[in-house]
């Protein structure tokens, strides 16, 4: 059973660290006091140690440190190397990873030096975290032969800067990244409570927040990720297609049906169903999909049999389900509640961008680097003006917005001579930039006019996108266009 050992002084990276590597890491402890390090390398026979460099607050053994040469402030990391070398004296073989805030690649090669394993800088990215603990105990550990620096040392290789200058996977999916202090990290703890259970699960949030990751990643961690995962946009269903595409229907049940067909629900059965928009159902829909969760069973159409399904159900909305509960405007624009409490045994409401101002550089450089390396563009990172634009904007597309505006901005990226190679302010406004910073006043005024309209539109027919897309005369493509644009 692999053993790792925190050291941090801040009680959230510790509980945020704790909480992601206790998955890959048999026994994970942490611990605040790096006084206690002598004790607990001596007395815990650990595998690896993921130490900070950066201790703040008064100890009582101050004194001794600073008598000792070793100045305690926040930023320049002579603690972290005080304790690594306390810890390979006792030590030598112990897979040693140092962290912080402050890091450079200078004291990330004196780091490897001074005998360190790696180096990780914070905020972490998940993924990097792991694998680089995950490597650094499977390529060195206990039994290697020499003392730290010695030839034939792993520690003693020669450190690649990529690992700092490239922090962000990018398999990671994009709403977890986020900093150790971010509302998204309550969420993701809570992920990881609730996956392994059998719970209904109901997503709120606005558009682009991430809300399809979730329901996805609920099941990557379910006991049921061998088994199917099945998405169902129910905003695109018509009412004549509802129970045929979730249900299924028989040969011969109405004029197309060539042949017997399994519904959503079968096709997920042993796995996750996730039904995205059940906010926007009718009520007529409503009506049956309650009937299925409570008996658990469904019938095809055109057929008496009834057939059992097994699945885990994940729901997501944009909508204010709760106060359509509480709807007096008749039963076609109510959201039963008792339909309220069979799909949200489990509420997870994702924060908007807006909400989220640490996370935004930590995702703009993700997807800097995603769509630098897929377009083939040499960019190294984003402008202080720029940057300091983006988390003033409020993004009302989230994180969606977010990524499509970095992605037309790397596309239409011009490198020339005196420009460099950080994306700029005028790289927005050339991708383009809100219609509040950059169109004429009568466009602007044409924009609003139409946001209004679908604004009032969804409002009166309480968010029925059927209802809205037919008073609008409009396509339901079209009006999704239109709400992602607004952030409606």
């Amino acid at each position: 059973m692999t053993k790792l050992l925190i050291i941090d002084d801040d009680p959230d990276v510790l509980l945020a660290a704790r909480l992601l590597l206790k998955r890959h890491f048999g026994q994970v402890d942490i611990e605040k006091n790096p006084e206690r390090l002598p004790f607990l390398i001596t007395n815990g026979q650990y595998d690896a140690v993921l130490l900070d460099m950066n201790f703040t607050g008064s100890r009582s053994t101050g004194s001794r440190l600073i008598g000792s040469g070793v100045t305690r402030d926040t930023n320049s990391g002579h603690e972290g190397f005080h304790w690594l070398d306390q810890v390979l004296d006792i030590d030598p073989a112990l897979v040693v990873v140092l962290f912080t805030a402050y890091g450079d690649v200078d004291m990330a090669v004196r780091a490897i030096k001074a005998g360190a394993t790696d180096f990780v800088l914070k905020p972490w990215e998940n993924d990097k975290l792991v694998a680089t603990l995950i490597g650094a105990v499977n390529g060195g550990g206990k039994g290697r032969e020499g003392g730290k620096g010695g030839e034939g040392d792993p520690r003693s290789s020669p450190f690649s800067p990529s690992s700092l200058s490239s922090p962000f996977s990018l398999s990671s999916p994009s709403s977890f990244i986020c900093s150790p202090l971010s509302p998204m990290r309550q969420i993701l703890d809570t992920i990881e409570q609730v996956a392994p259970t059998d719970a209904n699960v109901l997503i709120l949030g606005e558009n682009g927040t991430g809300k399809d990751l979730v329901a996805r990643e609920i099941h990557r961690q379910s006991a049921r990720q061998k088994g199917p995962f099945v998405a169902v946009d129910l905003g695109s269903l018509t009412e004549s297609l509802f129970e045929s595409e979730l249900f299924g229907h028989v040969k011969g049940a109405f004029t197309d049906a060539r042949d017997d067909r399994a519904g959503r629900f079968e096709e997920a059965r042993g796995g996750t169903i996730f039904l995205d928009e059940i906010g926007n159902i009718t009520g007529a829909q409503q009506a049956r999909l309650l009937s299925v969760l409570q008996q658990r069973t469904v019938t095809r159409v055109g057929s008496n049999r009834a057939i059992h399904v097994d699945v885990r159900l994940v729901c997501a909305t944009n909508a204010a389900i709760h106060e359509r509960v509480q709807s007096q405007n008749g039963p076609t624009l109510r959201f039963r509640q008792d339909l309220l409490y069979r799909i949200n045994t489990i509420e997870l409401s994702l924060p908007p961008l807006r909400d989220r101002p640490n996370d935004l550089p930590l995702l703009a450089t993700h997807f800097l680097q995603q769509y630098s390396q897929q377009h083939n563009r040499t960019i190294t990172g984003i402008g202080p003006a720029l940057l300091a634009q983006w988390q003033q904007y409020p993004w009302p597309g989230n994180v969606r917005e977010l990524q499509h505006t970095i992605e037309r901005a790397v596309i239409l990226f011009r490198a020339g001579a005196g420009r460099g190679t950080l994306l700029e302010a005028d790289d927005w406004a050339r991708a383009g930039k809100p219609a509040s910073s950059l169109t004429p006043v009568q466009e602007i005024q044409l924009e609003d006019m139409e946001k209004q309209l679908i604004q009032k539109a969804l409002q009166q027919h309480n968010g029925n996108i059927t209802d809205v897309a037919r008073a609008l005369g409009l396509s339901r493509q079209a009006l999704y266009r239109r709400m992602e644009k607004y952030g409606l």
